[in-house]
């Protein structure tokens, strides 16, 4: 998500995440915090807004920051740091990501994660190197200065989707689960 398309989707957030029944704000699974993973982008898929992330448009940043350079944030808002990102990678199918929400403030989020209400990833960059296909009007992203990944509620990238992970091997399969629907929610585009 670009700077402006940021600051108009915090305007458009409500202040406070609401608790469920069935999830307190408190509740956390074994281990004090909620893992996730999922993908942050797709490589070679038009957003809602019609950029288009190429393989390798991350590889400068990612290698500048590293995960924990990568904010965390709820809605793209920087008020509301969310976790931390223990993983990104590129790979052939996009921006692999994995992180863990932090206890406390968070409680609520991955109450709304694992009822399945809230499931989306967005990226908050600032574009380096991009150009317009002129037959298209498709903005291909070359370059991208990442600088957070939200969890959101509707991503600009529909196939763009994280999921919770459950216990210490879930990681591959679920990353194998991730692959598996990204690339179908990535065919209906």
């Amino acid at each position: 998500m670009t700077t402006q398309a940021m600051a108009i989707a915090r305007k458009r957030v409500s202040a406070h995440e609401p608790a469920t029944a069935a999830h307190p704000a408190t509740t956390f699974p074994a281990g004090g915090s909620l893992r996730i993973a999922g993908y942050a982008s797709l490589f070679g898929v038009a957003d809602l807004s019609r950029d288009v992330v190429e393989a390798g448009a991350f590889a400068a940043a990612l290698s500048k920051r590293g995960a924990g350079g990568i904010r965390m944030l709820f809605q793209h808002d920087p008020a509301r740091p969310v976790g931390v990102w223990t993983s990104l990678r590129e790979d052939a199918r996009g921006l692999a990501v994995q992180g863990r929400l932090t206890d406390g403030a968070a409680g609520a989020l991955a109450a709304l994660i694992l009822d399945g209400a809230v499931d989306g990833l967005s990226i908050g960059f600032r574009t380096v190197r991009a150009r317009t296909d002129p037959h298209t009007r498709l903005r291909h992203i070359l370059e991208a200065d990442l600088w957070e990944i939200s969890i959101v509620t509707f991503p600009m990238l529909t196939g763009a989707r994280l999921s919770p992970l459950r216990g210490p091997g879930a990681t591959p399969a679920a990353m194998e689960a991730i692959t598996r629907a990204a690339a179908f929610a990535a065919s209906r585009n």
